[in-house]
């Protein structure tokens, strides 16, 4: 019996981990088994083409938010080209659904849960011609299917797919399971349906990971929903990738509150760029986190990103989720600026969705929670919030990925925040002056989003505020884009006396002597009255751009005496 896994990615870079795993346990029985991934982004009738030619008689979709609507499309078109392959689909998207759903879509089994044991009983069964029977995590059409699922016993049962070559190495993205489920109850998370947490052995971990990471691997993604629930073994594991790391950067997700002082410690050896942890806040309401059942504490929690920050070169991605119960907007808004005084690297803003089978979904009504019934089921409005307000929130979310998580835009942030404005509120102006131009409806490349900003600047401030505002603007583009002095923007001050002038000249020429002339140098000069880091008065600023072909461009900031 000939098998086809297949699955659609959100991008081609992506790479699954649950179809090695599934080949890995059911090779034995059914070793005519192959793997193809695809992308949303591929045409369907290139994938079904694709698809088509194996000539299979089982094709196993792996079915998730961003591929529902494709893939289910893709299985009505395999029905109709040949009715006697076997559809099975499986995944988060597909494990609550109803018995209905066979009557609207013709597939023949749904995987629910964890996929290794049903798919193998369905498979053998198929495979020596017999009917299967009922099986916990195994969905057949009319039939009494069992309500839980069939969870491992030892994960380790599961022939590591890296050994048997099953996982490609090359796209730079490899995703890595050394643990199954989470200790924590979170409504708004699948995970929260299974509390116990099951890891492989450290053993089995090492050996895998030690095989990526002489591999090269450029970047090692632990899909573990809470990788440090266990401190001592995670302490092991964070020791084991540093003794043994030779190029690769790895992502954890993680929960701050668990750091103990000895993995702190061991953290501060971590080099530049080579960990990455994404940090689920959620929220810094505790009525809020109480009502979610988020059991964290919320002081421990920022107490040791602040240590990570301060003392560690560790990449911190933190999250916030809106729309949660009991949450405003003014509230969201003041977690926003708690967490932002956090100083993440990164901070995500994020509605929350009602994902099948997570707590919060079922109690949507209880917090008058309305949601999109197509994926990714995202809130619509709910008590404590408008459809207004979310979308605020949405345009809000953008904004602070290009003005504050971009880095291009510090100085002009620092500016804002000397007045007296939250990081809420600089955000919340702009978002005013984004709807009120009409500028979401259009993308901005980021030398053109310094032009909206200092709109947005002349309409809101004047005087002595707004030269000192478009100087740290003009600060900031100089810093990040390469300015050409016959036509720079009037933010900049570039009429510098002959004195002047010299002086730059002097100033570049000792500079250009002291670097390697690697690559194409260009320079640009302006006068500056207000910079806060200065001495008061004017100040003459010169900026090098070192373009090189592999690393972009270098900019260094000089300041002319």
């Amino acid at each position: 019996m000939k098998i086809l896994l297949t699955t659609l990615h959100s991008k081609y870079v992506h790479a699954s981990l649950a179809l090695p795993y599934l080949k890995a346990y059911c090779q034995d029985i059914c070793p005519d088994m192959a793997i193809r991934e695809y992308s949303v982004n591929e045409p369907k009738e290139v994938v079904l083409a694709q698809m088509m030619s194996l000539h299979p008689e089982v094709i196993c979709f792996s079915v998730y938010l961003w591929n529902r609507c494709a893939t289910l499309d893709l299985a009505a078109c395999v029905r109709r080209i040949d009715p006697a392959i076997k559809i099975v689909l499986g995944g988060p998207e597909v494990s609550f659904e109803e018995d209905s759903f066979f009557d609207r879509f013709e597939v023949d089994a749904i995987i629910r849960g964890e996929g290794e044991i049903p798919l193998r009983h369905l498979l053998a069964a198929w495979q020596n011609d017999r009917l299967p029977a009922a099986f916990p995590g195994l969905q057949l059409p009319a039939v009494q299917n069992p309500a839980d699922t069939s969870l491992l016993a030892s994960l380790d049962a599961i022939p590591s797919p890296f050994q048997a070559g099953l996982v490609d190495l090359s796209k730079g993205l490899v995703y890595f399971e050394s643990s199954r489920g989470c200790p924590y109850s979170c409504s708004f998370c699948m995970s929260s349906l299974d509390e116990r947490v099951r890891s492989f052995s450290m053993e089995r971990i090492q050996v895998d990971l030690l095989l990526l990471l002489q591999s090269r691997v450029a970047l090692i993604k632990f899909v573990d929903r809470t990788f440090n629930y266990d401190p001592a073994r995670a302490y092991q594991l964070f020791s084991f990738i540093l003794a043994n790391n030779i190029a690769s950067q790895f992502h954890f997700e993680i929960g701050a509150h668990l750091l103990d002082e000895q993995t702190l410690r061991l953290l501060e050896q971590v080099p530049q760029g080579v960990f990455q942890f994404e940090i689920g806040v959620q929220s810094t309401l505790p009525e809020t986190l109480q009502l979610v059942r988020r059991q964290a504490s919320l002081d421990k929690l920022e107490q040791n990103i602040r240590r990570l920050k301060q003392r560690t070169a560790v990449h911190v991605h933190l999250d916030l989720i809106a729309g949660l119960p009991g949450e405003s907007y003014r509230q969201f808004l003041h977690s926003v600026d708690r967490t932002c005084a956090l100083g993440p690297d990164h901070l995500q803003l994020e509605p929350v969705k009602l994902l099948p089978g997570a707590p919060l979904r079922a109690q949507a009504k209880t917090w008058g929670i309305r949601f999109d019934p197509q994926p990714p089921y995202t809130i619509l409005a709910a008590d404590s919030i408008s459809f207004d307000e979310l979308e605020r929130i949405r345009g809000i979310g953008r904004l602070l990925d290009l003005v504050v998580n971009s880095g291009r835009f510090q100085h002009s942030l620092n500016g804002l925040q000397a007045l007296g404005l939250s990081v809420s509120a600089v955000l919340e102006g702009l978002d005013r002056f984004w709807r009120d131009n009409d500028l979401y409806r259009q993308g901005r490349s980021l030398r053109a989003l310094y032009f909206e900003i200092d709109g947005y600047l002349k309409k809101n401030f004047s005087g002595l505020e707004l030269m000192r505002l478009r100087e740290s603007l003009g600060r900031d583009f100089a810093s990040h884009e390469r300015v050409v002095s016959g036509s720079a923007p009037d933010f900049f001050d570039v009429k510098l006396t002959a004195a002047e002038a010299a002086a730059v000249k002097q100033c570049l020429k000792a500079e250009l002597d002291r670097l390697e002339r690697q690559g194409k140098i260009q320079y640009f000069a302006a006068a500056f009255q207000h910079l806060p880091d200065y001495p008061a008065g004017r100040t003459l600023l010169l900026f090098l751009y070192h373009s090189k072909t592999a690393s972009g461009l270098d900019v260094k900031e000089l300041a002319v005496r």
